[in-house]
C-alpha cells in the first residue's frame, strides 16, 4: 500500500475530515466571525438537511442489520444489558441536564435536554480500541450500546425537534408512497441502490421536509427495503462493506462521501466564538462526561438485579471506562444542538459543550491505564445449574 493510500485510509478511518472541519471553523470564527457566519450559513441547508441524510442512513443500516440473525440485537436476552445501559446512558444525562437547568433557573436552556443523550459511535469506537485490549468484551458492549443510542436518538430527533409545525398529512402521504416504491423495487429485484435513493429517497425527503420532521432522517425508512444479507457479520467488520448485497454496496459507495459531508458539517456547525462558553456549555459537558457513565453503570447494575448478566470478562471498572468513552457526544450532539436552538448565544453554548466532550477521551484512557495496574474482577460465568 502506497503512502498516499495509507494516508487516505487514515483520514477516512479516523474521521479526520470532521476534526479538520471543526478546527478550521473554530479558528475562522474566532478570527473573523462575520465572514465565517456568511459562509457557514450558505452551507447549512445543503449539509444539515441533505448531506446528513446519508450519515443517518448509514447509522440506520447498522441498527437494522443488528436485528438480523447473528446481530447484536437478535437475541433479547444477550442484548438486554447493553440495551438497558444505553437507555440509562440517555435518561440520566437528560435528567441531570434538566436538573441543572431547573436548579440554576435557566428555563431558556431546557429545550436542549437531548443534546447530552448523544454518543458519537465512530469516535467512541476508536477510543475504545485504544483503551481496551483486543478481544475485550467491552468493545462489542460499547458498539451495541452506541447502536441503541443511535436508534433512540433518531426517535428523539423526529419526535421532539420538528423543524416546523408537524403536518401529518404531508408527512404520511409521501413517506408511505416512498416505502411502497421501495417495496416494489425490492419485489422487482432491483439490485442498484440508486433507484432507492433517488426515487424513494427523494419522495421520503419531501415528506419529512414538508411534514415538519427533520429531513436528515428521510432515508431511515428506506434502508430496510434495500436487498441485504440474511445475517449480520458485525459492525466495522472488513468483510461487511465489500458484500455483494445492495445495502452493503450502498455503505461501501457512501462511506467516503459521508466523511466529506461530516467535514463540511463540522465546518458549518462548529464555528463557535470561544467567548461563548457559558452555563449551557458546562451543563452539556457535565451531563455528558459525568451523566453518561453514571447512567450506563447504574442501569447495568439494574439489569443484573433483574436477572441478566454482563458478558463474561467485563468488569465493573470496564463498565465505568466505556461509560466515559460513551460521553463523547461530538457529531450527534452537535446535530441535536443545532436542531434544538436557533442561531444565537444558547446554540453557541450548547455547541461548545458538545465539542468539549472530547475531554472524555483522555479521561477514559487515563482510567483504562490505571485499570491495567489493578487485578481484574470480572463476573463469573453462569453455572450449569443456572
Amino acid at each position: 500500500m502506497s503512502l498516499i493510500s495509507r494516508t487516505f485510509r487514515l483520514v477516512i478511518d479516523y474521521s479526520l475530515l470532521l476534526v479538520a472541519g471543526t478546527v478550521v471553523a473554530l479558528v475562522w470564527a474566532n478570527l473573523d466571525h462575520d465572514s465565517y457566519e456568511t459562509v457557514a450559513h450558505a452551507l447549512e441547508f445543503v449539509v444539515n438537511d441533505i448531506g446528513m441524510a446519508f450519515f443517518f442512513a448509514l447509522a440506520a443500516k447498522e441498527v437494522f442489520e443488528s436485528t438480523l440473525p447473528g446481530g447484536a440485537l437478535s437475541s433479547p436476552r444477550e442484548s438486554a444489558v447493553p440495551i438497558l445501559a444505553a437507555i440509562g446512558g440517555m435518561a440520566v444525562p437528560a435528567g441531570m441536564y434538566l436538573a441543572f437547568v431547573h436548579g440554576y433557573g435557566l428555563p431558556e436552556l431546557a429545550r436542549g435536554w437531548a443534546v447530552p443523550c448523544a454518543t458519537d459511535i465512530a469516535f467512541s469506537y476508536l477510543v475504545a480500541r485504544i483503551a481496551f485490549p483486543p478481544g475485550s468484551p467491552a468493545i462489542p458492549f460499547l458498539l451495541l450500546l452506541a447502536i441503541v443510542d443511535d436508534a433512540l436518538g433518531l426517535v428523539l430527533l423526529a419526535t421532539f425537534y420538528p423543524q416546523s409545525a408537524i403536518s401529518l398529512g404531508w408527512f404520511i402521504g409521501p413517506v408511505a408512497l416512498a416505502m411502497a416504491m421501495s417495496w416494489m423495487l425490492r419485489r422487482g429485484r432491483v439490485r442498484s441502490f440508486w433507484p432507492y435513493v433517488l426515487l424513494a429517497g427523494t419522495c421520503s425527503w419531501i415528506g419529512f421536509h414538508q411534514g415538519g420532521i427533520h429531513p436528515a432522517l428521510a432515508l431511515v425508512p428506506i434502508v430496510p427495503f434495500m436487498p441485504h444479507r440474511m445475517m449480520d457479520v458485525g459492525i466495522y467488520e472488513p468483510s461487511e462493506e465489500h458484500g455483494a448485497d445492495t445495502l452493503s454496496q450502498f455503505e461501501h459507495w457512501w462511506k467516503v462521501p459521508v466523511q466529506v459531508v461530516l467535514g463540511v458539517f463540522g465546518f458549518a456547525n462548529a464555528g463557535v466564538h470561544l467567548a461563548a462558553i457559558g452555563a449551557g456549555t458546562l451543563i452539556v459537558l457535565v451531563s455528558l462526561v459525568v451523566g453518561k457513565p453514571i447512567g450506563i453503570a447504574g442501569f447495568t447494575w439494574l439489569a443484573e438485579r433483574c436477572g441478566f448478566r454482563r458478558a463474561h470478562g467485563l468488569s465493573w471498572a470496564d463498565v465505568v471506562v466505556l461509560g466515559i468513552v460513551a460521553g463523547i457526544g461530538f457529531t450527534v450532539a452537535l446535530f441535536f444542538a443545532v436542531a434544538a436552538f436557533p442561531q444565537g448565544e444558547l446554540l453557541d453554548q450548547a455547541r461548545m459543550g458538545a465539542l468539549l466532550s472530547f475531554i472524555a477521551a483522555p479521561l477514559a484512557l487515563l482510567l483504562a491505564r490505571m485499570r491495567r495496574l489493578v487485578p481484574a474482577r470480572a463476573p463469573r460465568p453462569a453455572s450449569a445449574e443456572e
